[in-house]
């Protein structure tokens, strides 16, 4: 850490230490969260083609195999309706909502506490920028309010205040972010989920009755 940034936070205070580590955890939880949801979003609309040209060869097992080995939430909804494409219409529709409630916990997995990192972090400032304010007060009681120490406590309520706004600010844009892409997810999950049922439930089951 560069020596003026460790002198930054050693002014501010004890509320200092904890906007850093708070900091810290922000920073970790939004890149794990930003790398699994990069890794669940793929291009949907490649995806169900694909799977409805492996199931105009009749050829469900190799559906099911690509499903398995396509990771994300939408392979997983659409390897739902494949289990169930025998059943009828309401069945299937069950067990594929039934696989996207499944998946959705995981999608929004810790992402909370990014939402809690932005609300408690302007309360962390605001309550070192108070004990640097009372420690100011405190030297007027005392009789020993030098400019010295005047200054310092108000550096340390100065610091304090914009330490938990700088940390809030990029933890409010993390929250925007990551649930704009759990959104855009959610999207593809429902609209793979409708267009894969619509596909078996009409040209599917009707290229599998015999002719008559």
């Amino acid at each position: 850490m560069p020596a003026a940034e460790s002198s930054l936070i050693t002014q501010g205070g004890p509320m200092m230490w904890v906007l850093f580590a708070l900091g810290v955890v922000l920073l970790v939880v939004f890149t794990e969260r930003a790398l699994y949801l990069h890794r669940g979003q793929i291009r949907s609309t490649a995806f169900i083609s694909g799977i409805k040209n492996i199931l105009a060869k009749r050829r469900l097992v190799e559906a099911l195999t690509v499903c398995e080995e396509t990771p994300g939430p939408v392979a997983a909804v659409v390897k739902a309706a494949l289990l169930h494409a025998d059943d009828d219409a309401e069945a299937m529709r069950f067990h594929v909502q039934e696989a996207a409630v499944v998946e959705l916990p995981a999608l929004e997995r810790r992402i909370g506490a990014i939402g809690a990192i932005a609300q408690v972090a302007p309360l962390v400032g605001l309550l070192g920028t108070v004990l640097g304010m009372a420690s100011t007060f405190a030297a007027f009681q005392h009789d020993y309010a030098t400019a010295s120490v005047l200054a310092k406590g108000m550096w340390r309520a100065l610091l304090c205040t914009a330490g938990g706004i700088m940390l809030a600010i990029p933890a409010h844009l993390a929250l925007h972010f990551l649930n704009g892409r759990v959104r855009a997810i959610v999207r593809d999950m429902e609209w793979s989920g409708n267009e894969i049922m619509k596909y078996l439930n009409t040209e599917y089951k009707v290229s599998a009755e015999p002719p008559k």
